[in-house]
C-alpha cells in the first residue's frame, strides 16, 4: 500500500539515484596536478585522505573509502607507481606498511585544495545556513541507506 511517506521514501531514494550518477560522472573526470599529470578523482582523494592524516596504512584507506583491502591496496599501488606515495614496512608490524605522501603527493595534495577548495567552500557555506537539527536528520537518514547496503554487501 502507497503512503504519503512512501512516496516521500521514493523521491528520496530517486534523488540520491541522481546525486551517485551525477558523483560517478565527476568521479570519472581527469584532474590536472601539473603538467602531463592528471589524476583520477579517487586517485586525488586518496592522496588527500593520506596528507590530511599524515599517514595512513592500507586498511585504513580501505575503511576510509568502504571499500576492500584489495582494492585499496591497488590503488596505493598505482600512486605509488606514479611516484606520489611512499610506502615503507610499519615499525609495529612486518605485514603491514605505512603511506605517506613524497614531494609530488603534496603538490597534487595542494593542487586538489586548489581545485576543489571553491566549490567546497561554497558547499558548507549553503550547508551551514541549515538548522543543526535537518543536518542531524540527513546524517540519520545516510546513516540508515548505508546500513542498509553494508547489508548487502555482506550477502554477496
Amino acid at each position: 500500500m502507497d503512503t504519503p511517506a512512501h512516496d516521500s521514501i521514493d523521491a528520496l531514494i530517486r534523488h540520491l539515484l541522481r546525486l551517485l550518477n551525477k558523483l560517478d560522472r565527476i568521479e570519472k573526470q581527469p584532474i590536472q596536478v601539473e603538467d602531463g599529470l592528471d589524476l583520477s578523482t579517487k586517485e586525488i582523494h586518496t592522496v588527500e585522505a593520506i596528507g590530511k592524516r599524515g599517514t595512513m596504512n592500507v586498511t585504513e584507506v580501505g575503511t576510509h573509502f568502504g571499500i576492500t583491502k584489495g582494492a585499496a591496496s591497488q590503488r596505493i599501488s598505482r600512486l605509488v607507481e606514479r611516484g606520489l606515495v611512499a610506502k615503507r614496512a610499519a615499525a609495529h608490524s612486518n605485514k603491514e606498511f605505512e603511506l605517506s605522501l613524497t614531494d609530488l603527493g603534496w603538490r597534487a595534495f595542494r593542487a586538489h585544495e586548489h581545485y576543489h577548495g571553491r566549490a567546497k567552500t561554497e558547499l558548507i557555506e549553503r550547508l551551514a545556513a541549515l538548522p543543526r537539527e535537518q543536518l542531524d536528520d540527513v546524517t540519520v537518514v545516510l546513516d540508515i541507506m548505508e546500513g542498509v547496503m553494508n547489508e548487502r554487501l555482506r550477502e554477496q
